[in-house]
This record gives structure tokens, sequence and C-alpha cells, in this order.
């Protein structure tokens, strides 16, 4: 699944980064986005670009083809 398929109130798991983006993975990794970890999402714009995550306590923003970077699973 990936980031911009879900919608505000979701909680979700990091399960694996998709290929493509080795740059921008790194990017991900330092601000907190490690496998495993759960997060939930907060806000999305009109458009859905961007979307809002809270991950680790504090706000994150994401551009469309920066959470395409992403692969989650959805939490019951």
């Amino acid at each position: 699944m990936m980031l911009h398929e879900l919608a505000v109130g979701d909680r979700v798991r990091v399960t694996g980064f998709n290929t493509g983006g080795g740059a921008y993975r790194r990017k991900l990794l330092a601000m907190g986005l490690t496998l495993g970890i759960e997060f939930s999402v907060t806000r999305m714009a009109p458009m859905g670009d961007p979307v809002e995550i809270k991950v680790r306590g504090f706000a994150l923003s994401l551009r469309k083809a920066e959470a395409g970077a992403l692969s989650v699973e959805k939490l019951s």
C-alpha cells in the first residue's frame, strides 16, 4: 500500500522502501521513517499533496512523489 492511498486518521507501519529512490530513502531514514515504525496520517491537502503525518512525536509533511518511496501496511 502507498501513503497517498490512505485517509486522515489512518495508522500505518513502514514495511519497506520502493526501488529507484536511494538518495531520498536516506533522507526518509534520517527523518525517522525506519522499517517497522508506526505513524498516523494527520492532514491531507485538498488535492492530496502534501500529506502530513505524525511520527515519533513530530509532524512531518511529505509530497506525493516523496511519499511514493514508502511502502506501508495499514493497521486496524
